[in-house]
C-alpha cells in the first residue's frame, strides 16, 4: 500500500471513530532555529541546534514523576526489529520517527495511531558498519527528510509520506551509507540548507560535510574532512582541505577515512556548524605516520561557504579507532561561548566555540591506558608502549604486538548523545567503562571491503558494571555523581526543568533520576533494550515523554566478550509515550 493510501485509510478510520486528524502546518526556518525555546514541539535532533537536549518543561518533576504512566505505544512491526536509535520529532500533534532498515512513520500523538509509513527499498549488498539503524530525520517546510542505508537522502511530504525528491549521497557499493539525523541551518545566501555527513569510515571512504537546498536536494557545497581533498561551492571547486601530504604520507590521504557519520550541531550565535570527523583509515597507525588531519577532529564550518573556520584534533595518529565524531554541544561557561564534547578516547573537552581554542580537558572514564593525560594545548600525552605494535617489525610480518587498551574502540562514549542542563550547569554523559585487546595487521585498500588492519576483542574492566551515567562539571572536571549499569549504555539522555534526567538501558528500562544526586525516581521496562534518546514536549497542557525501544546497534555486533554478556537481551521495535494521569498532574 502506498504512503498516501495509508494516510487516506487512517484518516477515514479516524473520522468513523469521531477522531479529528491533526493539523500539519509547515515548519519555518525560524521554528527550527528557536526549537530550544519552544516547549510545544520537538523540531530538531538535540532539542535545539546547539544539541543540549534540555527542555524547560517542569510539569513532570521530582515530586510527581513516580506517577508517570504509558499513554500509548506503537509497534514498528514486521520482521525488521533491529536496533532503533532514532530521536522522535513532534509538530502540531504529529510525531515523526525513523526505524531500522530505512523506514519512516508519522504518528498521531494523541492516539498513537499511524498516519503514514514509508519503507525505503534497499538494494542487495549494502555495507552498514554497525547495524541497520537510523537516528532520525529533519523537518523543514512541508517535508520530512532522512537518509538511508544505501547512501541516499529522501524528502517525504510530511502530510502524506509521498516522496518529494531523492538524492544519492554516494555509491553504497564503495562502502558509503547514511544513518545520522540531517541538520537544518539558516543561511543568507542560500536560504535554509540541509547539512549532512557520510558513513563508511571502516571502508576507507573519505568523510565530508555537505549542504543541500531543502526544496530539491540540489548540492550547494561540500567539504571533505581529510587534507588534500578539494571542496566545492555552487558546482565548482572551492578550496582544498588543509595541505596535501602535510600530515599524511604518500597516497594514503586518498582513502583516509574521517567519516562524519553522527551528524552535526549548529550555533546561531556564532553562525557555525560543528561536525566530528571519525577514525583515519586504516586502523593500523604505523602505515600512516603523522597527525592524519582532520580525522578524529571537531571542525567548525561556515554554512554560507563550506569553509572550515577552525579544527581541533582529539587523537592525532589514532591507533585505537577512537574516532572524533561525538556531538559538539554549545553552552556558556562563565561568560565564554564554549562547546563541550565527550570523546571516544575517554577525555572530555571544553573548547571556545568562536575559535576552537582549548579551555580544559579531563578524563570522564577510569583506567585510561593509551595516554597519561592532556598537555596545555589539549594534545594527548601518549604512552608509547600502549600503541598496538607494528606488524612490519614482527618476526613474521603478519601480526604486531598485542596491547590491552582502555577505553575500547567503542569508546568512553559512542553515538549515544549526552545532555546539558543550564539549571545545574552539568553535562549528563552516558559513558562506558571497558577495554580491549588490540593488535595491528597488514592491510591493502580494496573498494567496498573493510579497511582495518587490526584485530580486537572488547573486555570488561569492572565486575559489576560497564555503563555509567555521569554528571560532569565542565568548569572543574569533577564527576559530581555516577549511576552504574551492568550492561553498556547505548541510548541518549534528556534533562528537564523539572530537575530530571531521563535515559534508557539495554535491559529495557527508561529511567528518571534526580539531576543533582542521581537518585532513581522512576523506571519503566519497555520490553526491549533502549538505544535511542528520549524527548519531551507539551501537548494540550500535558507534558509528554517519548522514546524508541529496540535492542541493537554496534554492541551485539562488535562487542566481543561484552556482547556475550548481553546476548540474552530481546530485540524489538516500539515507540512508547508517557504522561502523568490527570489525578497525579492535579496534585
Amino acid at each position: 500500500m502506498t504512503s498516501w493510501k495509508l494516510l487516506a485509510t487512517a484518516s477515514a478510520c479516524a473520522l468513523s471513530l469521531g477522531l479529528a486528524s491533526p493539523s500539519m502546518a509547515d515548519v519555518s526556518i525560524e521554528d527550527v532555529v528557536n526549537d530550544a525555546k519552544s516547549a510545544n514541539d520537538v523540531l530538531t535532533s538535540g532539542l535545539g541546534g546547539q544539541g543540549q537536549r534540555y527542555s524547560p518543561l517542569d510539569a513532570v518533576n521530582k515530586d510527581n514523576v513516580s506517577g508517570l504512566a504509558p499513554a500509548w505505544a506503537m509497534s514498528l512491526g514486521g520482521e525488521k526489529m533491529r536496533g532503533q536509535q532514532a530521536q522522535p520529532l513532534v509538530k502540531d500533534g504529529v510525531m515523526y520517527i525513523t526505524g531500522s532498515y530505512s523506514r519512516a512513520w508519522a504518528i498521531d500523538v494523541k492516539t498513537g495511531r499511524e498516519l503514514w509509513q514509508y519503507d525505503h527499498r534497499l538494494p542487495e549488498g549494502i555495507l552498514p558498519c554497525c547495524d541497520v539503524i537510523n537516528r532520525g530525520g529533519a523537518l523543514i517546510g512541508d517535508k520530512f527528510i532522512f537518509g538511508t542505508l544505501d547512501a541516499k537522502l529522501v524528502a517525504l511530504s510530511a502530510k502524506t509520506g509521498k516522496v518529494v525528491w531523492t538524492k544519492e549521497i554516494d555509491d553504497y557499493k564503495a562502502g558509503y551509507s547514511y544513518t545520522a539525523a540531517p541538520l537544518i541551518v539558516p543561511t543568507k545566501a542560500h536560504g535554509p540548507l540541509l547539512v549532512t555527513g557520510v558513513s563508511g569510515g571502516e571502508f576507507g571512504v573519505i568523510g565530508r560535510v555537505e549542504a543541500r537546498k531543502v526544496d530539491n536536494g540540489e548540492l550547494v557545497w561540500s567539504r571533505p574532512t581529510i587534507e588534500g581533498h578539494m571542496g566545492t561551492l555552487n558546482g565548482k571547486e572551492s578550496t582544498m582541505t588543509g595541505k596535501k601530504n602535510e600530515t599524511w604520507p604518500g597516497d594514503l590521504w586518498k582513502t583516509g577515512g574521517g567519516a562524519t557519520w553522527l551528524g552535526g550541531t549548529y550555533d546561531d550565535e556564532t553562525k557555525l556548524v560543528f561536525f566530528g570527523a571519525g577514525n583515519p583509515a586504516p586502523w593500523n597507525s604505523h602505515m600512516r605516520p603523522g597527525d592524519n588531519k582532520w580525522s578524529c577532529s571537531r571542525i567548525a564550518i561556515d554554512p554560507e561557504t563550506g569553509e572550515i573556520k577552525w579544527g581541533f584534533q582529539t587523537t592525532p595518529n589514532d591507533g585505537w579507532d577512537f574516532d572524533g565524531v561525538n556531538e559538539v554541544v554549545s553552552f556558556d561557561l562563565d561568560g565564554t561561548k564554549a562547546v563541550a564534547t565527550a570523546d571516544r578516547n575517554g577525555f572530555f573537552y571544553v573548547l571556545n566555540r568562536e575559535n576552537g581554542k582549548f579551555i580544559r580537558g579531563f578524563p570522564f572514564v577510569e583506567k585510561i591506558t593509551w595516554a597519561k593525560g592532556l598537555d596545555e594545548n589539549g594534545k594527548p600525552i601518549y604512552v608509547p608502549e600502549n600503541r598496538p605494535g607494528n606488524p612490519a617489525k614482527s618476526a613474521d610480518g603478519k601480526k604486531g604486538e598485542n596491547v590491552f587498551a582502555v577505553p575500547s574502540f567503542l569508546g568512553g562514549k559512542n553515538q549515544q548523545p549526552m545532555a546539558y542542563s543550564p539549571k545545574t550547569k552539568l553535562f549528563y554523559v552516558p559513558a562506558n567503562e571497558w577495554g580491549m585487546d588490540i593488535h595491528n595487521e597488514p592491510v591493502t585498500y580494496k573498494q567496498g571491503a573493510a579497511y582495518l588492519g587490526a584485530g580486537f576483542t572488547i573486555k570488561t574492566i569492572f565486575d559489576d558494571h560497564i555503563g555509567a551515567l555521569k554528571a560532569v562539571d565542565p568548569a572543574t572536571g569533577k564527576i559530581v555523581f555516577q549511576v552504574n549499569n551492568k550492561a553498556p549504555l547505548w541510548g541518549g539522555v534528556l534533562t528537564t526543568g523539572g530537575g530530571l534526567v531521563f535515559y534508557g538501558t539495554p535491559e529495557g528500562e527508561l529511567k528518571a533520576i534526580d539531576d543533582t544526586t542521581g537518585k532513581e525516581l522512576w523506571s519503566f521496562n519497555t520490553g526491549s533494550g533502549i538505544v535511542a534518546p528520549p524527548v519531551t514536549w507539551e501537548q494540550d497542557g500535558e507534558q509528554m515523554i517519548s522514546v524508541l525501544s529496540g535492542w541493537g546497534g554496534a554492541v551485539p555486533l562488535w562487542g566481543g566478550e561484552v556482547a556475550k554478556t548481553v546476548s540474552n537481551l530481546n530485540q524489538g521495535g516500539m515507540v512508547w509515550t508517557f504522561k502523568l494521569p490527570k489525578k497525579v498532574a492535579g496534585n
